[in-house]
């Protein structure tokens, strides 16, 4: 299994408050060292993590989806490995929740998933967000 798949699949914590996925993406925008590379699950995988100008331009685009998609008082569809280090971020689509947790019988894909390691292909079983 590669660093991804072991990140993506292991314990990951979950934002539970807006505010917690504010701090988060203040971090992510700090750590401008860092080269992410941002996967929108169902489309190309990433070869090359985006450039230090396309990442915040990314990030916004989903921040904006989540705030116009997600009404809910809690967050809660937004994971990282370590919110206060962050190596690898997994996002649901507020239009394709499912069931994350598999209680239908198959786990939803996440929407994006932002990793400082390469990614590897996630299948999908819904559109693209």
């Amino acid at each position: 299994m590669s660093p991804f798949e072991t990140k993506l699949n292991g314990t990951l914590h979950g934002l539970l408050r807006w505010s917690d996925w504010d701090a988060l993406r203040q971090r992510l925008l700090e750590e401008q060292r860092q080269a992410w590379f941002v996967y929108a699950v169902g489309a190309e995988v990433p070869s090359a993590p985006l450039s230090p100008a396309a990442f915040p331009l990314a990030l916004a685009e989903i921040d904006a989806t989540l705030r116009r998609d997600h009404r809910e008082d809690r967050l809660g569809i937004v994971y990282a490995d370590d919110p206060g280090r962050p190596t690898l971020v997994k996002i649901y689509d507020p239009n394709n929740l499912g069931a994350a947790c598999g209680s239908i019988g198959h786990r939803v894909p996440p929407g994006w998933v932002l990793s400082l390691d390469p990614p590897s292909a996630i299948a999908e079983a819904a559109p693209s967000p």
